[in-house]
This record gives structure tokens, sequence and C-alpha cells, in this order.
């Protein structure tokens, strides 16, 4: 990896490349509403099940599939496909046209809408980026930006949500290296409670976040 191209994954995944990642809870709301989600330890193994049996793996797939040359338009309908409420589905959308658009004036490479996965796959492909790089960046990103919502919601000191960030960084890593090469048969997942939690965030009568 080039120099040139790490600084661009770290401005790529920043908290200040603006695709709005601080207005989505991933439905993390909806249970520590729930009373469900009250701790540290509790948010490690809810964001640990959602990185093995959720989105994360989803995502890293996705995103794989799409930074090796993969149809953008099939993982597109597939990438929304997968979203189990109205509210992840417009996580997925929102956050992957800020990042298509934000790359493409920036960088002057055409990269079309897309859901955020996809749209970080083809950016990947389009910069010459390195791919095994981006998927851990990507999921650490993930991972750090739930975190945050954590520390607001439950609330966490700073500190503790940083412990839940070093905490899960070897499964990030390790999932990241599993995606590189996993096929689209591969891409499934089991997380009905988190599924359920971001279909029930609508009808919460308070809400912070988006999702």
């Amino acid at each position: 990896m080039t120099t040139d191209a790490a600084l661009t994954l770290h401005q790529l995944f920043s908290p200040a490349f603006p695709v709005g990642a601080f207005a989505y809870s991933h439905g993390l709301e909806t249970v520590v509403q729930a009373g469900q989600v009250r701790s540290a330890a509790e948010m490690q193994s809810w964001l640990e099940a959602v990185l093995r049996h959720g989105a994360g793996w989803s995502d890293a797939v996705l995103l794989a599939q799409a930074a090796r040359g993969g149809d953008a338009e099939a993982l597109s309908e597939l990438g929304l496909a997968l979203s189990p409420s109205a509210e992840r589905r417009l996580e997925a959308e929102q956050q992957g046209r800020a990042f298509a658009l934000t790359v493409s004036e920036v960088w002057g490479v055409a990269i079309p809408p897309a859901p955020y996965p996809v749209a970080v796959g083809l950016a990947v492909e389009a910069l010459g980026l390195p791919l095994a790089e981006a998927l851990r960046l990507y999921l650490q990103a993930f991972v750090s930006n739930l975190a945050g919502a954590a520390i607001r919601l439950i609330p966490l000191g700073q500190t503790e949500g940083q412990r839940i960030v070093t905490a899960l960084a070897p499964l990030c890593a390790s999932l990241a290296k599993q995606a590189e090469t996993a096929s689209l048969d591969e891409i499934g997942g089991f997380a009905p409670l988190i599924d359920i939690a971001s279909q029930r965030h609508d009808m919460l009568y308070s809400r912070l976040f988006r999702s």
C-alpha cells in the first residue's frame, strides 16, 4: 500500500467524511430504550452480533464484490433487499448517495448512487485502493459509529466506547479477511432481534436517531 492510498482510505472512513453516519443507530436506540442494552459489556455483545450475523458481514461481502468488479446494479438491488426495515434501507441509501456524490466530486470519478457498502466498493475499485485494508477500516468505522451512538444513548463514557472498539478490532480484521474472497452465496446472516429492533424504531415516542 502506498502512503497516498492509506491516507485516502482514512479520509474516506473518517467521521468528518460527509455521509451522515452519526444520524443512524442501526436499531440500537430501540434496544436501549427497551432496557436490553444497558452497559458496555452488553453493547459489545450486541455489536459483535451485528458484525458476525447482521449487516457487518453482509456489508463486507457486498463491498468486496463491488470492488472486485461485480455487477453494481445487481449488488445494489441485493443490498437493498437485505435491509430488514424502511429505516435501515434509508440508512443504506442515504449514506451511499452522500458517499458516492462526495467521492465523485473530490476525486473526479463516476460513482453512481448505491447502498453504502456497494458505493464504497465501487470507489475502492475506481481509486485503485487496497481491498483488504478498505474492508478492515470500513468495519472499524461501522463499529466506531455505533459505539459513538451508545455513548450518547446508554450513556457510556468515551473511554468505555473506545474499549469496545479496541475489543472488536480482531473480529473486524477476521471478518474482513473472510469477506475479501467470499462469494455471494456466503452473504446470508441471521439476526432477527436486531432486525426487529430496527423495525420498531419508528414507533418510539422519543428518538435521537433516524434508525
